[in-house]
């Protein structure tokens, strides 16, 4: 009995740590998600800048 629950006891210890490892790795992908997203944001707004300079009053074309 006292065997069967040392078992039982290491293999939760095991699921634990590769839980704790797969967390992680999920929390490193996603940090480095959120690093693309503001970096494209960025990369966006510097595009709508760009575009709103070249062409400041865009009017809608007459058959619109």
């Amino acid at each position: 009995m006292l065997e069967e629950l040392q078992q039982r006891l290491t293999e939760l210890e095991i699921r634990s740590s590769y839980q704790t490892q797969l967390l992680d790795e999920l929390n490193q992908e996603v940090i480095e998600c959120n690093q693309r997203i503001d970096r494209l944001n960025k990369d966006n707004q510097r595009l709508r800048e760009a575009v709103s300079t070249l062409s400041p009053a865009l009017e809608e074309s007459p058959d619109e």
